[in-house]
């Protein structure tokens, strides 16, 4: 327990003062925001920094601050302290500076900042690299939000595409993003995502309480629990591939940059991405602590550990039975309000790549159709073939980890330009280099060398992105 403890203290302490240091660093003004200045009644809206925070919390937790727990824990209680310095160092300097510098520049997203700071070629790798990632994520989400529910409410254990109620479950919540993208902002996600927020951190407070009334049964770190991962697997590269959101996730780049379009005050940031970051964390470290206690009973069967399939054995066992529900449907809202934000964030960046303006509806649907047939396509195949969605899940996790490199690097290239701090982003961006690299070179969806090659690799890598990156921060 005193490992969680302290992983929860240094969540809590690093924000406080480490968020000041990093506001600083940037220097937030005075200044118009985009969503006054480009007021387009669409995606440029001016709200509340309250409702700003609760949409964006919802937008970039998705599965991952629970999935990522439930398999992170695995390597054990180091995954309490991991989790907390990862996010207050690495993921909050990541949201933090993927929004602000969206807010200085006129509400661009990342594949614009890419562009603008690190050149045209950089930019046509990552268009491509973005634009699949959110694909792979949207279909994702359909696909688990649609499981968790048919299987806590309707009681299913066929969840073949053939079975009428998953396919009615897939078709509702694809029709709900489709709806959820074209709309204007404050009209769907502006109104109902700050009470779905607060329903979130309430379910999350459920199980937190359950932990004092029901006990928890924790285990703490020492050398011989650094990691007792069941299956040996190697703390570095995978815990900080597995462990996503609530640590460092690239995904919030492309959602950071959207509410960057609603923000009305650049003070408004370090609670928006930086705070919410830190907030998700503290769900994720939740829910690990969770985890751990219901692995360590036995509670849930071999072949559902580290699946979505925990969070169910996670409700019954921390809430009562008639609140248990309201867990269930905080983690249903999860995917859900990740995936439709996540395929809006794909209209938009493709908007902007194609300088197609975003006003008319008609211009949306030119760019939403392909992209749901494309994801209807991908939902088929990955339920038609087995083992697919665990390599569907494979390439979301490297695509999602890797796009947060550049988030690092043109922040980089921006403090360098303004004479500021800049090593609190070319660090984190060194370090990711490294883990990315290490896992594509080693992983058997990658090039399968051993771990030993794979991190020569991706050192020799990291000092070649390094040396460009001096070379082009000169050359500017």
């Amino acid at each position: 327990m005193q490992t969680f403890i302290i992983g929860i203290f240094i969540l809590f302490f690093g924000y406080l003062f480490y968020s000041k240091f990093i506001e600083k660093i940037i220097g937030p003004s005075d200044n118009e925001t985009p969503a006054q200045t480009m007021n387009d009644g669409v995606d440029y809206i001016p709200m509340a920094k309250g409702r700003n925070a609760l949409i964006h919390l919802l937008n970039i937790a998705g599965m991952g601050p629970i999935i990522g727990a439930v398999q992170g824990i695995l390597f054990g209680p180091i995954a309490f302290l991991l989790i907390p310095i990862g996010c207050i160092i690495a993921g909050g300097v990541h949201d933090y500076f993927a929004g602000m510098l969206s807010i200085k520049n006129k509400g661009m997203q990342i594949t614009g900042l890419i562009e603008k700071y690190l050149g045209k070629n950089t930019f046509r790798v990552f268009i491509v690299i973005v634009s699949v990632m959110l694909l792979l994520l949207t279909t994702v989400f359909v696909y688990t939000s649609g499981d968790i529910f048919v299987e806590r409410f309707f009681n299913v254990k066929d969840f073949s595409i053939t079975n009428p109620s998953v396919l009615i479950s897939y078709i509702v919540i694809l029709a709900y993003f489709i709806v959820a993208t074209l709309f204007p902002i404050d009209r769907i996600i502006g109104k109902f995502y700050p009470l779905l927020g607060a329903l979130l951190i309430f379910g999350t407070g459920l199980i937190l309480v359950g932990f004092f009334i029901n006990g928890v049964n924790l285990q703490n770190l020492s050398f011989k629990s650094f990691n007792i991962h069941p299956d040996n697997i190697p703390l570095i590269p995978m815990f900080f591939m597995t462990v996503s959101c609530g640590l460092l996730s690239g995904f919030h780049s492309t959602q950071a940059t959207i509410i960057s379009r609603t923000v009305k005050s650049e003070y408004d940031g370090k609670v928006v991405f930086y705070g919410m970051m830190c907030l998700e964390s503290l769900i994720a470290i939740i829910w690990a602590a969770a985890a751990m206690d219901v692995y360590s009973l036995n509670l849930v069967p071999q072949n559902l550990i580290g699946t979505a399939n925990v969070v169910n054995i996670i409700a019954n066992k921390f809430v009562p039975f008639n609140l248990a529900f309201l867990v269930t449907i905080a983690v249903i809202v999860l995917p859900i309000t990740s995936g439709d934000t996540a395929l809006r964030g794909l209209r938009i960046t493709l908007a902007d790549a194609f300088h197609l303006e975003q006003k008319k509806i008609l211009n949306r649907l030119i760019i939403v159709i392909p992209l749901v047939l494309c994801i209807l396509s991908v939902l088929v195949w990955a339920k038609m073939n087995a083992g697919s969605f665990s390599f569907i899940w494979r390439y979301f996790t490297f695509f999602n980890q890797l796009i947060a490199v550049p988030t690092f690097l043109y922040a980089t290239i921006y403090l360098y330009k303004n004479k500021k701090n800049f090593y609190v982003t070319l660090l984190p961006a060194l370090f990711y280099i490294f883990i990315t690299m290490a896992f594509i070179f080693n992983a058997k969806i990658g090039f399968g060398l051993s771990l030993q090659s794979a991190e020569i690799v991706a050192v020799i890598i990291s000092l070649i992105v390094l040396v460009l990156l001096l070379i082009k921060m000169k050359k500017d």
